[in-house]
């Protein structure tokens, strides 16, 4: 007896990751100019470097550092001592009350835009500091309106990697994870825990070659459009 044809995968939802996937929030030399103000002598060229060095150490080890902890981290070296925690704080408030505290990438609205054109719906989940900022981020960037929901883990209570951020954006939006796409521009704490939550995780990977399959890669969000479809097509 032959079985029934497998049903193809329908994906409903796109959900995104916020920071240095829909926006690039990696401001230096306001991170140098905001460091001075709480007496931490560090420049913009230093700041490029440990921050990107702390943010593979960040995915590696899973996210359990937390946001506090990255940027902790970040301050201590450049130091080259401790900090306390009032520096730290006031550091990530007046880094998130820039005027501008983000840019859109340039493939960001293209791919929004195909993606709601093909009906899907869309959503962020961002380990930031509260849902207020994360929406006054994508307002200022001008891409608010595209977003049904917005999950930010300092609201929540709960971040990436764990599996509940997902769920509980996949609550509201009312879809299953296998109905949804998560795309993010970290191999772990992103595209992999999406996929451990059961999501179809895709690691934007904007410096690779869009090889990789563990997670599955792009190099843009151009790309992500054509690369669910494709999905689609897979029984």
């Amino acid at each position: 007896m032959v079985g029934a044809p497998a049903t193809p995968r329908r994906i409903r939802a796109v959900l995104f990751d916020l920071g240095n996937t829909l926006v690039d929030d990696r401001d230096y030399d306001e991170m140098e100019r905001v460091a001075h103000t709480i007496g931490i002598d560090a420049d913009a060229e230093g700041f490029a470097h440990t921050y990107r060095e702390v943010d593979r150490e960040y995915d590696a080890g899973g996210g359990t550092m937390g946001v506090g902890g990255f940027w902790t981290e970040v301050l201590q070296r450049l130091r080259g001592g401790p900090v306390s925690a009032d520096q730290v704080r006031a550091f990530c408030e007046r880094m998130a009350a820039r005027v501008t505290p983000a840019q859109r990438f340039s493939d960001t609205q293209r791919c929004l835009d195909e993606l709601r054109r093909r009906g899907r719906a869309l959503g962020v989940i961002t380990n930031g500091r509260t849902e207020e900022i994360a929406r006054e981020i994508l307002d200022r960037t001008g891409i608010l309106r595209y977003f049904q929901v917005v999950v930010a883990a300092g609201t929540e209570g709960i971040a990436k990697p764990h599996p509940g951020i997902f769920q509980r954006a996949l609550d509201l939006l009312k879809v299953s994870a296998r109905e949804t796409v998560y795309v993010g521009d970290l191999p772990n704490v992103d595209a992999r825990a999406a996929r451990d939550a059961g999501l179809f995780g895709v690691w934007l990977n904007r410096e690779g070659t869009g090889f990789g399959d563990d997670p599955p890669e792009i190099t843009s969000l151009t790309e992500l459009p054509g690369f669910i479809r494709a999905l689609e097509l897979v029984r």
